[in-house]
């Protein structure tokens, strides 16, 4: 399954068969470009099918856009769900998209990039290029133009501004990528996204308003849920509608509140830096997992009689993940314990008004916590872009921290769906629930797989039924 998952680009007759069924379901997994008019589409475009003998396939859009092809401005190719295929993959190609994404390239280069892939430039490049279509460079150009469409649809930021608050090192630079990715002029695509919307930008300054989108079915009750019975005190503020919080950015702070709507997830951003917009999208996505592929989670997990029934009852249900690797560990490690006051205040904005506090403030107050310390001291680095098995050996040699929370942070922070937490109470208090015996659960994964992870999210709401 997983193997024709990673493979759906290169199958030319699947892929047009999608096109053809206008499938919103892959949405992100793969570019259909059209070799007659130049422009590249998202699977779902509502415009004329073209015949297949005029189409190429690409795994994303910096690929097509590499190859000489521009975005329609039609079905917006950029504003869709990421590929499922991050977060199932755990290769260097996968671990390398999602620090491109949270913003590394712009931050740190290539060669910071590949420092903390732990691997040489050229391999890198020559990796990336064989399995996306495009090196990193070419990769973080296409996630610069999205930030910077945002910008200029969403904000009333003057386009100079946009230019660097999006990463580019010069206006040339901005104007060239605008033109050549979406075949207009910036201030074009402001006229037009205003135009379209009936009003000026939702928001102006650094406050933005954004539809994140996601392949339904979508369990937002099952995340305001999971959200609220683990919020921290000034740090986050859950309510029957929405999730608020703080976040602490590269280039500043953040604060973020988060509305699901049918068919996507109203984002509202509060930024002291624009630069940091990339990376807080990126994370907010990670968080509520929007880029998950629910259809086939349901046709794996949907097969088990005795998870059939909550499958059906609870459709799209969502693996949390965080917005930093850091912050989860802290938080795994002393749970209900975080003393969320060593936190920085920032001004309040719904109902938040501090930062969650530092492995290195944490550790002021704690610190004979050997664990806690690593953090600090940045002997222990967590972040997406980290080799799971690396990682869980890094994890396990910290004295404090077990092989369940080792589990559990490479779960939530790496995205990884095909972590089954046995040992967790709620999962085993669901598996009594729904017939299932705790200690068959090891050998019941081998059935659930690849969607373990998920499988232990269904469990865990039988146990709170």
């Amino acid at each position: 399954m997983v193997t024709e998952t990673l493979a759906l680009w290169r199958d030319a007759e699947r892929c047009y068969r999608v096109v053809t069924a206008r499938d919103p379901r892959f949405d992100g997994q793969f570019i259909m470009a059209v070799r007659t008019t130049g422009i590249y589409c998202r699977p779902s475009c509502p415009a004329s099918t073209p015949k297949e003998q005029n189409v190429r396939f690409f795994p994303t859009s910096a690929a097509a856009q590499a190859n000489g092809f521009r975005a329609c401005r039609r079905c917006l190719p950029d504003a869709v769900p990421g590929s499922p295929d991050w977060n199932v993959r755990a290769d260097l190609a996968a671990r390398a998209m999602r620090l491109i994404s949270d913003g590394a390239v712009e931050r740190e280069g290539v060669p910071g990039l590949a420092r903390r892939l732990g691997y040489s430039e050229r391999q890198l490049g020559r990796v990336l290029t064989a399995e996306l279509g495009a090196g990193p460079l070419a990769l973080a150009r296409a996630h610069r133009a999205h930030s910077a469409r945002l910008l200029i649809e969403m904000s009333g930021l003057p386009l100079t501004d946009v230019a660097f608050a999006a990463g580019f090192s010069s206006v040339r630079q901005f104007n060239e990528t605008i033109r050549e990715v979406f075949a207009t002029t910036p201030s074009q695509l402001r006229a037009f996204a205003a135009s379209r919307r009936g009003r000026q930008g939702d928001a102006g300054g650094t406050r933005l308003s954004l539809r994140l989108p996601f392949r339904p079915p979508f369990d937002a009750v099952g995340l305001l849920r999971f959200f609220a019975a683990h919020a921290v005190e000034g740090v986050e503020e859950v309510t029957s509608t929405s999730y608020a919080r703080t976040l602490r950015l590269a280039h500043g702070t953040g604060v973020v509140r988060l509305t699901p709507e049918p068919g996507h997830v109203r984002c509202e951003l509060l930024l002291t830096d624009l630069r940091d917009l990339g990376s807080a999208v990126s994370r907010v996505r990670r968080l509520l997992d929007l880029d998950a592929d629910p259809a086939a989670v349901a046709r794996v997990l949907g097969a088990d009689p005795a998870l059939a029934p909550v499958v059906d009852a609870v459709p799209g249900i969502r693996v949390p993940g965080t917005v930093g690797g850091e912050e989860l560990v802290v938080r795994a490690l002393l749970g209900d314990q975080v003393p969320a006051s060593l936190g920085e205040e920032v001004p309040g904005e719904w109902g938040v008004t501090r930062l969650f506090p530092t492995a290195a403030r944490v550790a002021t107050v704690l610190p004979d916590h050997a664990a806690i310390a690593a953090l600090a001291e940045r002997r222990l680095d967590v972040h997406v872009g980290r080799d799971a098995a690396e990682l869980r050996a890094e994890l396990l040699a910290c004295p404090g921290i077990d092989a369940a929370t080792a589990d559990y942070v490479l779960m939530r922070v790496l995205g990884a769906p095909d972590v089954l937490l046995a040992g967790d109470t709620a999962v085993r208090r669901g598996a009594e629930a729904l017939g299932i015996s705790p200690e068959s659960l090891p050998e019941r994964a081998r059935e659930w797989t690849p969607w373990c992870s998920y499988a232990g999210m269904y469990l865990r709401h039988s146990g709170l039924s």
